[in-house]
Order: C-alpha cells, then sequence, then structure tokens
C-alpha cells in the first residue's frame, strides 16, 4: 500500500480563523512572511523588508528563513510547508529562484486563509497543498504594482515583494495579473513512501543546519510497523544497515550516537546526539530509505 508524503494540517492547537482569501470581503493582510535563500550576508533581504515597509507599512514581516540552501527548490518548499500551518493569515512570499530572468512565471496563489506570491517553478507547492490546495492562481504581469525599476535578477525585490505589500493593502488578488487554471501551476513531485511487509520504505526529504537527516516516512507510519518509542530501529540506507534506538528525542541517547526519532513535523529524523547525522551516513536528500522494528532480543 503507498502513502503520500503528508501535506501538514494546521495543528489543532493553533486556531485557524474563519476568514478565506476566496471571500470577497478580503481586503488585506496585517502579515507578510518571507522565505528566501538570500543568506545574511548582503542586503537582499533589507531590501526587500524596506519595500514592504513603503507600500505597507502597517504589516509585519515574519521571516521563515533566508539560508536556504542556494538554488535548493525542494527545501525551500519542505520548510515553508512545515511551517505556514503555523503562521497566521498572511501572504506568503518565497524566492528561491534559480530560473530569475528567465521565461518562468511569477504567480499569486490564493489557498486557505492566505496568499502565496513567488515564482511558478514548484517551491510553493507543497505549501499550498498544506493550506487547503490552490482555489485561484494569476500570472505576476500587472506591471503597476511592480516597482518602476526591474531588474532581471532581483524579483524578489523588485517585482515578488511588492506586489505582496500591495495585496497586503487593498489590492484585490484580480488585480496581481491574468487568472490561470490552478492545474497547470508548477508542483514538485510528492515523495511517496510504502509499507510493505512491516517495513516502511521512504527516502530522505531534508537535511537541516544540525545534520538532522528528515525522512518521508511518519510516526504513524513507524507506529503501524510496530515501531515505538523505547524500541529498537532495522534502518537500511545505502551500503548502512543500523540498528539504532527509537526514542522521543535526539538527548535520549549519549552524546555522539545515533537515534530515530519523530521529530516536530511528525516525521521520522535520524539524528547524532551533539553531531551531525547527514555527514555520517553521507545522506544526501532524496537517499532511499527503509526502516523496520528490530526483534526485541536485538540491542543497539
Amino acid at each position: 500500500m503507498i502513502r503520500f508524503f503528508p501535506t501538514y494540517p494546521a495543528p489543532r492547537a493553533v486556531p485557524r480563523p474563519t476568514v478565506d482569501v476566496r471571500s470577497p470581503f478580503v481586503t488585506g493582510f496585517r502579515y507578510l512572511s518571507f522565505l528566501t535563500d538570500y543568506g545574511l550576508e548582503d542586503g537582499f533581504v533589507a531590501a526587500c523588508h524596506g519595500v514592504a515597509a513603503r507600500i505597507a507599512p502597517h504589516a509585519s514581516v515574519i521571516d521563515v528563513t533566508h539560508l536556504v540552501p542556494p538554488g535548493d527548490v525542494r527545501r525551500g518548499a519542505a520548510v515553508l510547508a512545515q511551517t505556514v500551518p503555523y503562521l497566521p493569515p498572511a501572504v506568503h512570499v518565497a524566492v528561491v529562484d534559480p530560473g530569475v530572468g528567465t521565461s518562468r512565471r511569477g504567480v499569486a496563489v490564493a489557498a486557505g486563509d492566505s496568499v502565496f506570491i513567488g515564482p511558478d517553478n514548484g517551491l510553493l507547492s507543497w505549501a499550498v497543498t498544506a493550506s487547503g490546495g490552490a482555489a485561484r492562481a494569476f500570472s505576476l504581469t500587472n506591471r503597476e504594482l511592480w516597482l518602476a525599476s526591474v531588474t532581471a535578477t532581483f524579483h524578489g525585490r523588485d517585482i515578488f515583494m511588492p506586489v505582496a505589500a500591495h495585496l497586503a493593502g487593498d489590492a484585490e488578488l484580480a488585480a496581481t495579473g491574468a487568472e490561470i487554471d490552478i492545474a497547470d501551476l508548477v508542483t514538485l513531485p510528492v515523495p511517496e513512501r510504502l509499507i510493505r511487509d512491516s517495513v516502511a520504505e521512504g527516502e530522505v526529504l531534508t537535511v537541516d543546519r544540525f545534520g538532522n537527516v528528515q525522512l518521508t516516512i511518519t510516526a504513524a507510519d513507524a507506529a503501524e510497523i510496530g515501531l515505538k518509542s523505547g524500541g529498537t530501529a532495522l534502518i537500511r540506507c545505502g551500503r548502512h544497515q543500523l540498528i539504532i534506538p527509537y526514542r522521543d528525542m535526539f538527548g535520549a541517547v549519549a552524546p555522539g550516537e545515533l537515534v530515530a526519532h519523530a521529530d516536530s513535523a511528525g516525521l521520522v529524523s535520524i539524528a547524532v546526539n551533539s553531531g551531525d547525522a547527514a555527514q555520517w551516513l553521507g545522506l544526501p536528500p532524496g537517499a532511499r530509505v527503509s526502516i523496520a522494528a528490530a526483534s526485541p532480543t536485538i540491542r543497539p
């Protein structure tokens, strides 16, 4: 039986408001969120903040991250999808855009109680799904909402953030440009996971800055194959076959030891307490991994 990558539903602990961007009564947003691969060494992030402040001074900007590895659309998509359920209704601006200046289009996508702005390269797709799916989508073709001068290499400052700030004000979503079929939006492939013969198979979804290896296999999948906290996991990945403890947290093992645990997104992660599991195991995003519950007589 094949199950698909989770869509990160809104946590019950964070109530979602009833307002919806598909309603004609929505005229603005109090918040913008902002995710990029711009880094923090240059003035790129500050320039975008400044544009937003000039156009929509009432709107607060929530920085998700600006440390997505350069051009890593998949990593940006995963971080955005896992963060959006905890954010208020907002215009979410995401820019990981190796195709900037080419024929790739910029889009505004209405989903749930928010609008997503960014390049149409799949970056927004998982977060849009996590927000309930696309309701309407528009190509950013209305130059009146852009900055007066647009460069070929900085659409985050010149197009995406200005459009988002106008939407945070009183601009209607339809004013952003030509409406497009939501079926034509670029989406990233959905990583699959498979449960077969008491084995959960999946892949590395992302690796965070600590070297923790997040899998597409969920904590619920682990429970289904009989792997529960306090048990022992048999993990096969690349050339490695590992017998490691499955615990609630990486701090449950001694420093330097491997551990598998359910992370804050409800996904199984492999970690090293005070270490770098990705480097130790040589597991990049996309690497295939399988997990099974080891026999109780086997100890890590």
